[in-house]
């Protein structure tokens, strides 16, 4: 379990990150901050894992406060200004994300300290100690609507584009999110989905045949973009056809 607290002197942007983190199954929200002041000191008491920090705010910005503490627990920080995304990472900050923060967005950010803290477990523990840092995550949540849906990887059948909106076709549900390619790709696992047309990413291991520039999947068939059949074939070379 990763320990977390959230400093922000903006309500709306706290609760925010705060209903995020509820959705994290290795997240644990142990304390909300509106004063930097005020986290300083309970870090100065207090060990946690990460700090969700924003960096504009008033009596002490947050690289002010990520330059007080020591030693400095794992930070990402939260801003609606690009320009100090530079800084950030000369502080070695783990992660920038810029507000609005979107949710897949967040996931990403949030994976990448999961890792740091696990590799560090690696080294540090015993194989059966490392387990309880290091939980199989086999699940991503997806916006649609007003209602955050609970997604696993191994359901999924394919990813159609249908105009602003993606469809995530499962064998029990047709999910529609506001979302782009890049962003749903930026959360899927490289080795099981392909991206085999502009309008389409299949999951590997959900292909039931090929035939031309057609795929089947589940009785659907899917076309083979021009673009994507290079590296489609790399993925087949690889699947060893004989």
């Amino acid at each position: 379990m990763i320990t977390c607290i959230t400093v922000d002197d903006e309500p709306l942007a706290l609760d925010v990150i705060e209903d995020y983190i509820q959705t994290i199954p290795f997240l644990k929200l142990v304390k909300s901050f509106d004063n930097a002041l005020q986290a300083v000191d309970f870090l100065q008491r207090e060990k946690i894992d990460l700090i969700f920090l924003d960096i504009q705010m008033e009596e002490l910005t947050g690289i002010q406060m990520l330059n007080i503490l020591k030693p400095k627990p794992e930070v990402i920080f939260t801003t609606a200004y690009d320009k100090f995304a530079l800084q950030g990472y000369e502080l070695d900050v783990t992660d920038y994300l810029l507000k609005p923060i979107s949710f897949e967005r967040f996931v990403k950010a949030v994976d990448k300290v999961h890792e740091k803290l696990c590799r560090q477990a690696n080294s540090k523990y015993t194989p059966e100690e490392v387990s309880i840092f290091n939980p199989k995550i086999d699940y991503f949540f997806i916006k649609s609507g007003f209602k955050l849906h609970k997604v696993s990887y191994d359901e999924i059948l394919y990813i159609e584009g249908q105009g602003d909106y993606l469809k995530i076709v499962t064998p029990k549900a047709r999910i529609m999110t506001l979302q782009t390619f890049k962003g749903i790709e930026e959360i899927l696992p490289s080795n099981h989905f392909i991206r085999v047309h502009k309008s389409y990413i299949v999951t590997v291991d959900k292909i039931e045949s090929i035939e031309g520039n057609m795929i089947k999947v589940a009785d659907k068939l899917i076309p083979i973009g021009e673009s994507y059949k290079k590296s489609f074939q790399m993925l087949l070379d690889k699947k060893r056809i004989v």
